[in-house]
C-alpha cells in the first residue's frame, strides 16, 4: 500500500474517530445545537421547499428547455455587451423576490444554458440581494440611510463581483466557450412571445405564492397578502393557458387540473394543499405530454436532484452552528456574535460579513434579526456589512455553488463578497459617524 497516496483518507478516518470518541453528548449546548439544526431543517421544509424551491425548479427547467441558447449567449454570454448583460443581471432581484437558496436553480439554469461567468455571478448575487421588498422593509424598519446604502451596495457589488470573476477566470471561461459545452437549440423553437408569457407567468406564481404580510395591516402590501392565493390561482389559470399554447396540451386536461386544484383547496380550506395539488397535476400533465413536456419535467427533476441534498446538509449544518433565525440556539453562542459587532472597526465589519455569509437568511428574515442585533449594540457599518453578505450567501448556498462551479470559483466568490461587504461597512460606518458628530 502506498501510504503517501492514502494520507487524506487516513486523516479523514482519524478525524471521524476522534470526533465520535470525544463527542460531548452530555453537553446541553450540543443537544440544543442539534435541536436547532433539526428545527431549521423543518422550518425550511415547511416554509420554502414547496412555495419557493419547487416553482424555482420548474422555472429553471423552462430556461433549460424553452429559452433559446442563442438568446442567453447574446444577452448574457461572455461576448455580449457588458452594459447589457450586467444591467440585465444586476436588476433581476427587483423582479425575483428570492432568497440565496431559491436563486440557485435559476442561476444553474442560465449558466448551463450559456451565460458567461460574470453575468451569471452578477445574477447569483443580485437575485437575493436586490430584493425590492427587502429594500423597502429595510428603509422602513432600520432607517432610510441603511435602505439606500443597501440598494447602492447591492447593485454595485453585483456588477463588480461579476466583472472580477470574469477577469480572474478569463482563461477557463475562454476554454469553456470554445469546447462547445452547450446543448444545441431546438430546430423549431417556439415563438418568443409564447416563451416570454410562460416564463413571466411562472415568475408571478413564485412571487405571489411567497408573498408575506406587510407591516401596515391596512396597506397595499397586506391587502395583496390577504388575497394572495386568489391572485396565485389567477396566475395558475394563466399557466394552464400557456400549456395549451406552448405545449399543445389538451384543454380538457388543463380544465380538469384547474377544477381539481380548486376543489381540493376549497374542501380542505388549505391553500397550500391546493398548491401542492397543482404541482402534482402539472407534473402528471408533463409526464404524459410528449417530448417537450418530458424534457421540461426531466430538467426540473435534474435540478432538484442536484440541489436538494446539498441544501439539506447545508441547512442542518447552519442550524447546528448558528441556530434558527428566530431563536438562535447554535453551538456558537449568540452573545459572542452580538458582542463582536459593536463599533466600526475592521474586525467588527469583517466578523459581521463572515457571519452573514455563513448564516442562512430566508427572504426578509434578515431585517428583524438585524434589528435585534442593532438594539444590542451592533454598529451601523457591521449592520450594512451583514446586509450585503447575508442574503446573497449562506452555507447551503455555498455547497450548491461548489457543485456547479467547483472549489476555486466558489472560494473566490465567497472571498469577494466578504471583502467587499467589509469595505462597504467601514465606509458606511465612517460616514454615519461623521454625520452624528
Amino acid at each position: 500500500m502506498n501510504f503517501r497516496s492514502e494520507w487524506k483518507s487516513l486523516i479523514s478516518v482519524l478525524g471521524l474517530f476522534l470526533l465520535a470518541y470525544f463527542l460531548p453528548l452530555e453537553s446541553g449546548s450540543l443537544q440544543n445545537s442539534i435541536q436547532s439544526g433539526l428545527e431549521l431543517a423543518r422550518w425550511y421544509a415547511r416554509e420554502h421547499v414547496l412555495l419557493c424551491l419547487i416553482p424555482a425548479f420548474f422555472i429553471a427547467g423552462t430556461i433549460a428547455v424553452f429559452i433559446s441558447q442563442n438568446a442567453v449567449i447574446k444577452y448574457l454570454g461572455a461576448g455580449a455587451k457588458k452594459w447589457i448583460s450586467y444591467a440585465l443581471a444586476s436588476v433581476s432581484g427587483s423582479i425575483l423576490a428570492v432568497c440565496s437558496c431559491t436563486v440557485l436553480p435559476l442561476f444553474t439554469g442560465i449558466y448551463k444554458r450559456g451565460a458567461g461567468l460574470g453575468p451569471a455571478m452578477a445574477f447569483l448575487y443580485a437575485g437575493p440581494a436586490i430584493n425590492i421588498m427587502a429594500i423597502i422593509l429595510t428603509a422602513r424598519v432600520l432607517g432610510f440611510q441603511l435602505g439606500i446604502a443597501r440598494i447602492i451596495g447591492a447593485v454595485v457589488f453585483s456588477v463588480v463581483i461579476g466583472l472580477l470573476m470574469q477577469l480572474i477566470f478569463r482563461k477557463e471561461e475562454s476554454e469553456r466557450s470554445q469546447i462547445g459545452m452547450f446543448v444545441a437549440d431546438s430546430d423549431n423553437p417556439p415563438p418568443f412571445w409564447q416563451t416570454a408569457f410562460h416564463f413571466i407567468i411562472m415568475v408571478l406564481i413564485l412571487i405571489t405564492a411567497t408573498w408575506g404580510p406587510g407591516a401596515d395591516p391596512d396597506g397595499l402590501w397586506s391587502m395583496i397578502y390577504e388575497y394572495k392565493w386568489i391572485i396565485t390561482g389567477i396566475w395558475g389559470i394563466g399557466l394552464g393557458i400557456s400549456l395549451i399554447i406552448l405545449l399543445k396540451v389538451n384543454w380538457v386536461q388543463v380544465v380538469l387540473a384547474i377544477l381539481a386544484v380548486t376543489l381540493v383547496g376549497t374542501l380542505t380550506q388549505a391553500p397550500l394543499i391546493g398548491f401542492v395539488t397543482g404541482i402534482v397535476a402539472l407534473s402528471l400533465i408533463l409526464a404524459f405530454q410528449g417530448e417537450k413536456g418530458n424534457e421540461w419535467l426531466s430538467e426540473s427533476w435534474g435540478f432538484a436532484k442536484q440541489i436538494l441534498p446539498l441544501l439539506a446538509m447545508g441547512v442542518l449544518l447552519a442550524g447546528f452552528l448558528l441556530g434558527t433565525p428566530e431563536n438562535g440556539g447554535g453551538i456558537i453562542p449568540d452573545k459572542w456574535i452580538s458582542s463582536l459587532v459593536g463599533g466600526n472597526s475592521l474586525w467588527a465589519n469583517l466578523f459581521a460579513s463572515v457571519v452573514g455569509a455563513f448564516m442562512y437568511f430566508a427572504t426578509l428574515t434578515e431585517i428583524p434579526i438585524l434589528q435585534g442585533l442593532m438594539h444590542s449594540g451592533m454598529g451601523d457599518g457591521p449592520a450594512l456589512a451583514l446586509l450585503l453578505a447575508g442574503p446573497a450567501l449562506s452555507l447551503p448556498n455555498m455547497l450548491v455553488i461548489r457543485g456547479v462551479l467547483g472549489n476555486k470559483k466558489t472560494a473566490v466568490y465567497i472571498i469577494l463578497v466578504i471583502i467587499l461587504s467589509t469595505i462597504a461597512g467601514i465606509l458606511y460606518g465612517g460616514i454615519i459617524s461623521s454625520w452624528k458628530v
